[in-house]
């Protein structure tokens, strides 16, 4: 049961990488971009900023998604799915799905796009941005508050 205990480890300092990064992406270079006087400078600092940690993000959402593979393997959680008592897990399967198209599909076929579209309207793409990332960062803190509590032994639903 070793393998399981060094799986929750590694999956818990993958999502906080993960969150972790999302969070401070969200509530501060995005806000830091928004008040650059330059439409162009915001992008500028908000690129610059997001290629650093989608760099090491690549690294972490995989092992977040193969450690928790490994333990739903491992420990048998497979039923936990279609249990409305642990709606948490579906919630982080979800949310990882959804980082994982972004970052490795959508992100690298709509990069021409989001740049052109940067160009023109560097203001407006932003908000845009700070949009879709708070919308994210509000999923992932509903999801890891539900997975922390459900793991724990609260039942959102008795």
């Amino acid at each position: 049961m070793d393998d399981v205990v060094v799986a929750r480890a590694l999956h818990v300092l993958a999502v906080i990488h993960w969150i972790g990064g999302l969070t401070f992406v969200t509530l501060i270079v995005l806000p830091l971009a928004a008040s650059r006087a330059s439409g162009q400078e915001a992008i500028s600092l908000f690129e610059s900023v997001e290629r650093r940690f989608a760099a090491q993000v690549r690294f972490s959402i995989p092992l977040a998604g193969a450690s928790g593979f490994w333990m739903t393997y491992r420990l048998d959680l497979w039923p936990r799915f279609l249990d409305p008592d642990y709606w948490w897990m579906a919630a982080m399967l979800g949310l990882w799905l959804i980082f994982m198209l972004a970052l490795f599909v959508i992100e690298p076929l709509a990069q021409a796009s989001f740049e052109e579209k940067a160009r023109r309207e560097p203001k407006a793409v932003l908000r845009r941005m700070s949009r879709l990332h708070q919308i994210l960062l509000a999923l992932a803190t509903l999801t890891a508050f539900g997975a922390v509590a459900g793991a724990h032994g609260f039942f959102f639903f008795p």
